[in-house]
């Protein structure tokens, strides 16, 4: 396959078809950040967080299983290759929640949104992508190295899979064990229970977080061409879709552009099926004002935490990062407070 594709388009193609299966759950599972937490915060309904537990522990099992099997090495992927640094994760998180909310998405769910029709979703993903290149690789990159240094290729375990390995423990039971642990508890309802379609899309998430892992690593190992083993997260790849957009005759797909297609044309499918797909637009300048700033806080805050929403609380998850926690109560609490701001402001009650 390699010989008629080439390593870049392949990676994309592993994207996209993951990519597609994140945009359909979003679209016929309602699989959402924000909308979790609200649902949680706000309501008697916490189906839609117990989908994510059950995301995380289905691509825990999946990871571990295809690291047993030697198709995936975690050593190799961002989240494990750096020194963790809890001060970025922390602020990252809590600029990544806060935005959030003030955006009503996270850059998944902005890709969806405008899967659906809905053009404020291309304007908070647009500003969230070049927002977390100003950060990564723009004019503020020497800041960030400066306050927060990045060291890569330690020795020292970065998370408690190369932990485990240290320990001599077998990888596929040490993941087994804690994915079940994640599938336990998110099963342990029986609203939960009564609900197959929460179940059957957060499942469908969890493995399609894993097949990107798999995907990449087998490309990167099979091809001539070094490919980074990745899987989903969206941010930063984001400004890869749109720099890609600008430069496509000089450049190469990439897994980024891949997968953020793939979310667009997953939930358009998904809207279209259900028949909810409809043109959409911002009517209130204030209402677009706050998701432009929700939007530039989101990039940043992705790019400090080292993955968004789905980056850290999937994909870092995936690999059982010691920053997936970490980042994943730290956007709770961002999003919290986005969400009190917005819903009953900061005054006290009386």
């Amino acid at each position: 396959m390699l010989e008629i594709l080439g390593e870049a388009n392949a990676v994309a193609l592993v994207g996209l078809l993951g990519g597609v299966v994140l945009g359909l759950a979003a679209r016929l599972g309602h699989f959402c950040t924000l909308g979790a937490i609200e649902d949680f915060l706000y309501s008697s309904d916490d189906r839609r967080l117990r989908m994510w537990g059950l995301a995380i522990g289905m691509a825990v099992i999946g990871t571990h299983l295809a690291m047993s099997l030697g198709m995936m090495e975690p050593g190799a992927t961002a989240y494990l290759d750096q020194v963790w640094n809890p001060a970025a994760t922390v602020i990252g998180g809590l600029m990544f929640g806060y935005g959030m909310a003030l955006a009503g998405n996270c850059g998944y769910g902005a890709l969806a949104r405008l899967g659906g029709g809905d053009l404020r979703g291309l304007i908070i993903a647009l500003v969230l992508g070049l927002s977390a290149y100003f950060v990564m690789s723009g004019p503020l990159a020497h800041v960030r190295v400066w306050l927060f240094p990045v060291e890569h290729g330690t020795e020292t375990p970065q998370g408690l899979t190369q932990l485990a390995a240290f320990w001599g423990l077998n990888l596929s039971l040490t993941g087994a064990l804690l994915g079940a642990l994640f599938i336990g508890i998110a099963l342990s309802s029986q609203q939960m229970l009564r609900s197959p379609r929460h179940i059957f899309w957060g499942a469908a998430v969890g493995l399609a977080v894993a097949s990107g892992w798999v995907g990449t690593y087998w490309v990167s190992i099979t091809g001539f061409e070094a490919e980074p083993i990745e899987t989903h997260t969206f941010a930063a790849p984001i400004g890869d879709a749109v720099f890609f957009a600008m430069t496509a005759s000089g450049n190469t797909l990439s897994f980024s552009v891949g997968s953020v297609v793939g979310v667009v044309l997953g939930a358009f499918l998904g809207s279209v099926g259900r028949g909810h797909f409809r043109w959409e637009a911002c009517e209130d300048p204030r209402e677009l004002k706050r998701q432009l700033l929700g939007a530039a806080l989101m990039g940043p805050g992705a790019i400090l935490a080292v993955g968004c929403s789905v980056g850290q609380g999937l994909s870092a998850f995936s690999v059982l990062a010691y920053s997936a926690p970490v980042a994943c109560l730290s956007i709770f609490l961002g999003a919290k407070l986005g969400l009190r701001q917005l819903i009953v402001g900061f005054a006290p009650a009386e």
